[in-house]
C-alpha cells in the first residue's frame, strides 16, 4: 500500500485538491506514525508487541483538511481493529455503555467501557473533538486514560487546540488533567492553512433563501451538504450556565436549527452567545413574517442576529420574506432595522470571506 504523502500528491496532481503546504506537512507527520503502527495480522500475535507509537491531536480552522486528513490516514494504515467515528456518535456510544455498565452494579463503570472499547480499536480515529457537555468533561479523561493504558493509539481533530477545549465550561479545573494528558500522550499538531477550502462551494449560491418552500428548502439543504459533507448531522447539547442547550444537528462546526427552535422558546442572550462561541455558520430554517404581536419572537431574533454579527458567525437562512420584511410595524421596528442592515451585510461574498471567491 502506498504511503498517505503519495496519496496526497498524486490527489494534488490530478486537481483533486489544491496545493497546500501546511496539509502537505500533516500528511508527512501522519505517514511517520503509519510507520509507527501496531503490526496486524498472523505473525503479530506471537511477538511481543512494542509500545504502541504517540496518537496525535490536529487541530485548526474550521475548512482546513483535517477530516480529509485523517481519512485518507484511515484507509491507508493497516492496524487491525481500527474504528473511525464522529466524536459525538463515540461519546453517545459511550454513555449507552455506561448506562448498561451500571445496569450490572459495577462500582467503575468507565473501567470496563474502556477495555471494551480498546478491545475494539487499537487504533481509533476521532472526528471534531468538541467538550460542550459537563457530563462528557467528566468522563472523557478516565477514559482516554484506560484506552491509552490499553495500547490504543488515538488521532484525533478538533477546531481548538487542547488548551480552548471546553473553555469556561462548568467545573472547568476538574477538566484541566484532560488537557495535560493530551499533551502527554498525544503530538498535538496545528493545521495552520490560511484557506478555508469549504466556502469556494458556496460560490455562486445565495444564503439568504425565500420564500419558504419546497424548492428553497431543497437549496438549504444542499449548502448543509456542501458544507458539512453529511445529510444530516448529530445532535448536541451545550452547557450554558449549569443547564442544556439542545442542538438539533451539529457538524463540522456548522448547527441547524428551525427559527420556532431558537426564537419561539425562552432563549437568550446566553444561548446565542454560546452558539457563537461552538459554531461557525448557523443554518437556520423557515423564518416567518413577524406581526406586532408576536413582539417576543422578534425580540429574540434581534438578538440572535446581533449576537452572531458580533462573532463574525456566517449564517444560512430560509425566510417567508426578505430581510425587510419580517417585522415591518412593532414594538421592536426601530432595533430590527439594524437587524435588517446586518442580515443583508452576512449574506455578502465579504463576509463570507474573499476566500468564497478565490476557491
Amino acid at each position: 500500500m502506498g504511503t498517505i504523502l503519495a496519496e496526497y500528491d498524486r490527489r494534488r496532481d490530478a486537481g483533486l485538491i489544491r496545493p497546500d503546504a501546511a496539509q502537505r506537512a500533516v500528511a508527512a507527520r501522519l505517514d511517520e506514525l503509519t510507520a509507527q503502527a501496531p503490526a496486524s495480522g498472523l505473525f503479530a500475535r506471537f511477538r511481543k508487541p512494542p509500545p504502541p507509537p504517540k496518537g496525535l491531536y490536529i487541530h485548526g480552522e474550521v475548512g482546513r483538511g483535517k477530516t480529509m486528513l485523517m481519512d485518507l490516514f484511515y484507509e491507508t494504515v493497516e492496524t487491525a481493529p481500527k474504528r473511525r467515528v464522529h466524536f459525538h456518535a463515540f461519546m453517545q456510544d459511550v454513555h449507552r455503555r455506561l448506562h448498561d455498565a451500571r445496569q450490572s452494579h459495577t462500582q467503575d463503570a468507565i473501567a470496563p467501557v474502556a477495555r471494551a472499547l480498546a478491545k475494539e480499536a487499537r487504533l481509533l480515529c476521532l472526528d471534531e473533538m468538541q467538550i460542550t457537555d459537563i457530563a462528557d468533561a467528566m468522563i472523557v479523561g478516565r477514559l482516554f486514560e484506560g484506552l491509552l493504558a490499553a495500547g490504543t493509539v488515538i488521532v484525533t481533530t478538533s477546531n481548538l487546540g487542547p488548551d480552548q477545549l471546553y473553555k469556561n465550561g462548568l467545573n472547568r479545573q476538574l477538566f484541566e488533567p484532560f488537557i495535560a494528558l493530551i499533551k502527554q500522550r498525544l503530538d498535538v499538531i496545528s493545521l495552520d492553512s490560511p484557506t478555508d477550502y469549504r466556502l469556494g462551494r458556496v460560490k455562486a449560491h445565495e444564503t439568504f433563501l425565500t420564500p419558504i418552500s419546497g424548492q428553497t428548502d431543497a437549496r438549504l439543504q444542499d449548502l448543509w451538504q456542501r458544507l458539512t459533507d453529511t445529510e444530516k448531522g448529530q445532535p448536541l447539547d451545550i452547557d450554558v450556565l449549569g443547564r442544556k442547550l439542545h442542538v438539533p444537528q451539529a457538524a463540522h462546526g456548522c448547527a441547524r436549527f428551525s427559527f420556532a427552535e431558537l426564537c419561539e422558546q425562552p432563549l437568550g442572550p446566553p444561548d446565542y452567545l454560546a452558539l457563537a462561541q461552538n459554531f461557525q455558520i448557523l443554518f437556520l430554517e423557515h423564518i416567518p413574517q413577524l406581526n406586532p404581536d408576536r413582539r417576543n419572537e422578534a425580540r429574540r431574533f434581534v438578538l440572535l442576529i446581533d449576537t452572531l454579527y458580533d462573532g463574525k458567525v456566517r449564517l444560512v437562512a430560509t425566510s417567508a420574506q426578505a430581510p425587510e420584511a419580517i417585522y415591518p410595524a412593532g414594538d421592536h421596528a426601530f432595533e430590527f432595522g439594524r437587524t435588517v442592515s446586518r442580515l443583508k451585510e452576512m449574506q455578502s461574498a465579504s463576509w463570507w470571506g474573499k476566500k468564497i471567491v478565490e476557491t
